[in-house]
């Protein structure tokens, strides 16, 4: 299938991204491009605009370029490359909003649970913390852990608080970066437009028709984004943002048209 105009210039801006960041160094791109949370230090409204170009890692720009090749082009076909276009940003926008509005959800729980702390600094409330953060077990030291279930001394509550203001800034800080909101705009929109098209996963070499797996892996991400394992560093609510911003989009356009 050939690759369409906007398609490939997308793709050629994400690589042009990518190679920028290797040239450059990955983390200075990070702090400047990639989307963080408005509270965060590192917060500029540019990356608003910048962070669905930007990508953590070889595996990562493959997979989204190969998804905007073979599912873009032919949304770009089929729409024309203004409408496409306009769709792709809509659908990046979309996905940083909802991540936005979970981030926000999920720091406001950790502030509450870090205040209730701070007010009365015991094994219960850190541990409740800890709790509400989310946080990778292997992080702490369950030693020391220990300690406290049998009574927090005051040398004790200053290192929980050192650990709790470390996990708090971490939270706080955490980038966001990648085309998958866009991506998984797109995917949506294929879904609903090709839904008999088969597609094949390269993992599991069995063809299987668009109307049903899309709306598989976007139930995955759903339970994955709810159950925000320690070990998943995804966005999942971003790919959801962006598969949602496309479904509604697509609604709309089919109920008052498109001035494209």
């Amino acid at each position: 299938m050939r690759i369409t105009d906007v398609a490939k210039n997308l793709l050629i801006i994400n690589v042009l991204f990518f190679l920028a960041g290797l040239i450059f160094g990955n983390e200075q791109m990070l702090n400047l491009m990639a989307l963080h949370y408005p509270a965060s230090p590192l917060f500029k409204p540019l990356q608003i605009a910048t962070h669905f170009f930007m990508h953590g890692g070889m595996l990562h720009l493959f997979f989204n370029m190969f998804a905007l090749v073979l599912f873009g082009s032919s949304l770009e076909a089929l729409w024309g490359p203004q409408r496409f276009l306009f769709f792709y940003f809509a659908c990046a926008i979309g996905a940083a909003v909802l991540h936005m509005g979970f981030t926000w959800w999920d720091i406001s729980s950790i502030e509450e649970a870090m205040a209730i702390f701070k007010e009365a600094p015991n094994y219960t409330n850190f541990a409740n913390f800890l709790e509400a953060s989310r946080v990778n077990p292997d992080y702490l030291n369950q030693d020391a852990l220990n300690q406290m279930s049998r009574g927090m001394t005051p040398q004790m509550i200053g290192e929980a608080n050192n650990v709790i203001n470390e996990i708090y800034n971490g939270k706080l800080n955490i980038p966001m970066v990648g085309a998958s909101g866009a991506i998984y705009g797109l995917l949506l929109a294929f879904g609903m437009l090709f839904p008999e098209r088969e597609l094949m996963l390269i993992f599991l070499p069995i063809p299987i028709k668009a109307k049903y797996f899309i709306p598989v892996l976007m139930l995955i991400e759903l339970y994955l984004g709810l159950n925000q394992f320690s070990w998943d560093n995804i966005a999942h609510f971003a790919h959801l943002g962006g598969a949602v911003t496309g479904f509604f989009l697509i609604l709309y356009w089919r109920k008052f048209g498109s001035r494209w």
